[in-house]
């Protein structure tokens, strides 16, 4: 890089090295929200090595550390998710026509289902994060 920014730099050499390593195994990253769990993992990962070297009094390493949490979570935060309304809006629409079909027994794994599974058109093409539509269905029902 022009900038001589050697901390994004080492960062953006190791997201392309797991990723290419990531495209070769039986699970490549396909979707926004693996690439966002990716990063979030190396930034958990930095925070731990950082407070490790803080206990070790090792201030040089603790500064590296911190500044490649400073650019992954730069990039994390660049990804667009769906907004919690949103998701409620989905949520409570889920929720409603499978009260109409009265059939079916209404439960969070089946909403959770019904909004995130497999062949569902909600959030096609959207970052969503599971975890958070999980929050809303628990909250609804």
């Amino acid at each position: 890089m022009k900038a001589k920014d050697t901390n994004r730099l080492n960062v953006l050499r190791a997201l392309l090295a797991e990723t290419t390593n990531a495209s070769k195994t039986s699970n490549p990253f396909k979707t926004d929200i693996q690439i966002l769990s990716m990063l979030r993992k190396r930034a958990a990962a930095s925070k731990s090595a950082a407070e490790e070297f803080a206990a070790a009094d090792t201030n040089d390493l603790r500064d590296k550390e911190e500044a490649q949490i400073a650019v992954l979570e730069e990039y994390a935060s660049a990804v667009e998710m769906v907004s919690e309304n949103e998701i409620k809006e989905v949520v409570t629409e889920v929720i409603s026509l499978m009260r109409s079909a009265s059939h079916t027994i209404i439960n969070a794994g089946s909403v959770m289902k019904a909004v995130v599974g497999p062949g569902t058109r909600y959030f096609e093409g959207k970052a969503v994060d599971k975890a958070e539509v999980a929050k809303v269905v628990q909250g609804i029902i």
